[in-house]
This record gives structure tokens, C-alpha cells and sequence, in this order.
């Protein structure tokens, strides 16, 4: 188990012995958990090792330094987060998300059922969701948790695409059985108010892939949803999205969902989500949430002229998930994983450069000449879930 300490604390906080995440932190006046103009161009991805602890400096690449450094039960400090704004630390949606790690850590990721968390509204239910995706196969028991919070927002992953999109991709790697997530309440920003349940079973070791068939497309799907709002707005989505979408396949088709009452949240909003499924199996998505400045035609011309991009990319993996499957193809078996991706995304780059600090793998990436993408390569470590024993 990793533990953090956030060494430019002023206002400290009980430490977590249930989770080994050591961490004295402060609770800035920033709720989003965004850094100022200042501070962000002074943080740098630099890390140094001594004695077995390995040492940051500023406040990107949080959620990924805690998951890695449980992970790999590698001690981590982290100095300087947001040292220049006027309340130095960790934000509060970070802080949620070390109480999440404590519900389900006690030393090693011990998983259990019947989990609860409510999660800051100041960052989607998907930026829990992901450090959870990234531990959960490896517990000792198998997860179930219920998230609460908002559903929908554009800084992180929507709950429909993690379910359509990242969930089907985790099956690839051997997590097959007992993974579900559904969304039992919408929850809009900024009040959010959604409520999602989340189960995955735990697996004794990944398997290797090979993911370098992108296909042609077959069909689109997606889903327009609306809480709080006209229902109409999400009919206006679709037309629009279809409007473009069906100059290049005739397969598209879009699911109109209208929330009220207690499933509808606290706040109004609407989004859409599109989701290309290729004839090898590929899932690429694109979404977007509407706004009042933002026609839902707008709405639905972005969210598709997206999936274009993604289309025409030639990967095999959604540019979102890009990190997820670079972590699990660390994690896989002593063999060899190749994946085509499009272009890498920075918060994957800097996903490399954290899985050579704490795991010591170096990925090789082949481009290919006949299209924009790389093949990416690696050799896993091997890693196992000593707490579950191997199928004979």
C-alpha cells in the first residue's frame, strides 16, 4: 500500500491508518480542485527516489500517483501542491478521493460489499470511478459500491460511457464475470444528486491483448438524456446528431432519456453521448453536456464532428481510455500486449512516465506508416493478486 503525505499542509486532518495513506492535508477555497494560472506552470512531473520513497512535486497527476503507489505499495511525498495559491494543498474532490481509497485499502485493497461514498460535486462520479477501475480486479474481495454525486461533466468521464465504452474494453483483459455499473439517479452539475452502483469482481492476473485490428464501423449508438428540462431539448440533440451522422452509415441510432422527479437529480441539465462500434469489436465515443448558450443542435453537430475525429483516428481504443489500458498492460502477464492507439493524449504521456517511475516498464511504440497511429508494446510485469488463488 502507498501512503501520501502532502508536505505543504497547514490545516491537517486525522491520519488514515486503515488505508496506509499518511496524508496531512489542507482544505483549499478552490472546490473544483483546479489549480490557479500561477501554480500550474510552476508544477513539474520531476520524481526522485531515496530509501524506498519516492518524492513529487505539485499537484498533477494526483489520482494517479495515489492508485499507482497502492499498486506497487510503493511510500510516496508530494511536495508543493498549488504552493501559490492562497490556500496551499490538496482540493476537496482529491480528498474525496482518498476517503474513497480508505473505504476499500486496509494495508493492501481489501475491496467488500455495500460500500458507500459520497463523492465532492466538484468532479464527476467518473473521476472516482477510474482509480476504482484501476484497483478493483486486484482486491481481495470482490467491490460493490454506491457513488453518489454528479452523473455528468465535461472535465471528466460520463458514468454512460464507462459502462459502454471502458467496461466492455475491461473484458478484453480477462475481467469478464462480475462487472456491472447502473445508474439508478441522474445527477447534473453543479448539484449533482445522481447515484450509480458499481460492482466488479476481483481476478487473479490480467491477460495479454493484442488490439490492432481497428475494423470498419458498423453502427453508432448512443444516448441523449435530459433531467429537469423540456424533453424536447434531447429530441433536438438527436435529430441534429443523426442529421450528420447518417451522410456516412445508415446504422445510428440514438436513445432519448428523460429523468424527473427524484431520479432527475438536483440540478437541470442534458448531454449526449455517441458510441461507434467497429466489426472487430472496437468501441470509440464522444460526448459532450449542453448548456443554456448552447443550442441542443450545437449540442448534437459537436458531439458527432467528435466521433468523426475518433473515427478517423484508426485506433482501436477510445483517446479517453488511453491510460487505463497503458496501466493494464503494465500489469499483465510476463507477455508481450500490443494496442493501436491515435494520437497520445498528454494525460497519457504523463501516465508513461508514472508506469516506468513506479513499475520500471518502457513501453515501444511502432508508428504505422499506412495511418496516424502507433502500435504500443510492452512486456508486463507480471502482476497477481496474491489474495485470490488461481483457477486450477
Amino acid at each position: 500500500m502507498g501512503h501520501f503525505v502532502d508536505t505543504n499542509a497547514t490545516e491537517s486532518v486525522t491520519e488514515s491508518e486503515r488505508s496506509g495513506i499518511a496524508a496531512m492535508v489542507t482544505k483549499p477555497a478552490n472546490k473544483a480542485g483546479a489549480t490557479s494560472k500561477t501554480s500550474s506552470s510552476a508544477e513539474l512531473l520531476t520524481c526522485t527516489r531515496r530509501n524506498g520513497v519516492m518524492r513529487f512535486r505539485g499537484a498533477q497527476s494526483f489520482p494517479t500517483r495515489v492508485v499507482l503507489a497502492t499498486l506497487s505499495s510503493t511510500p510516496i511525498v508530494i511536495d508543493d501542491i498549488r504552493a501559490l495559491d492562497e490556500k496551499p494543498g490538496i482540493s476537496e474532490p482529491e480528498e474525496s478521493l482518498l476517503r474513497l481509497l480508505e473505504k476499500v485499502t486496509n494495508g493492501f485493497i481489501v475491496g467488500g460489499a455495500d460500500i458507500e461514498h459520497d463523492c465532492h460535486p466538484g468532479r464527476a462520479i467518473g473521476y472516482y470511478l477510474e482509480a476504482l477501475l484501476a484497483i478493483a480486479p486486484f482486491a481481495k474481495f470482490p467491490i460493490s459500491i454506491t457513488l453518489r454525486g454528479v452523473c455528468n461533466e465535461d472535465l471528466d468521464r460520463s458514468v454512460d460511457l464507462i459502462r459502454t465504452v471502458t467496461l466492455p474494453l475491461l473484458r478484453q483483459f480477462g475481467i469478464e464475470d462480475g462487472i456491472e455499473l447502473k445508474i439508478k439517479q441522474r445527477g447534473a452539475a453543479p448539484l449533482g444528486g445522481g447515484e450509480v452502483y458499481f460492482r466488479c469482481s476481483n481476478v487473479h492476473q490480467l491477460k495479454a491483448v493484442d488490439l490492432t485490428d481497428a475494423g470498419k464501423v458498423k453502427r453508432i449508438r448512443g444516448i441523449a438524456y435530459t433531467t429537469r428540462v423540456s424533453p424536447t431539448l434531447a429530441n433536438r440533440v438527436v435529430d441534429s446528431a443523426r442529421g450528420m451522422l447518417n451522410n456516412f452509415i445508415p446504422d445510428v441510432w440514438i436513445y432519448t432519456d428523460h429523468y424527473k422527479g427524484k431520479e432527475a437529480g438536483l440540478s437541470p441539465g442534458f448531454a449526449l453521448s455517441l458510441i461507434a462500434e467497429s466489426t472487430t469489436g472496437c468501441l470509440l465515443a464522444a460526448e459532450r453536456n449542453g448548456s443554456r448558450e448552447m443550442p441542443p443542435e450545437s449540442l448534437g453537430d459537436t458531439v458527432a464532428k467528435r466521433l468523426l475525429s475518433e473515427i478517423a483516428s484508426g485506433a482501436c481504443v477510445d483517446t479517453h481510455d488511453q491510460p487505463l489500458v497503458l496501466l493494464y498492460m503494465t500489469l499483465c502477464p510476463d507477455d508481450v500486449s500490443r494496442v493501436r492507439f491515435g494520437k497520445l493524449t498528454r494525460p497519457a504521456v504523463q501516465y508513461l512516465r508514472h508506469l516506468r517511475d513506479f513499475f520500471g516498464v518502457v513501453f515501444r511504440f511502432r508508428p504505422d506508416p499506412n495511418s496516424a497511429t502507433v502500435v504500443a508494446s510492452c512486456r508486463g510485469v507480471a502482476y497477481r493478486n496474491i489474495a485470490r488463488r488461481a483457477l486450477a
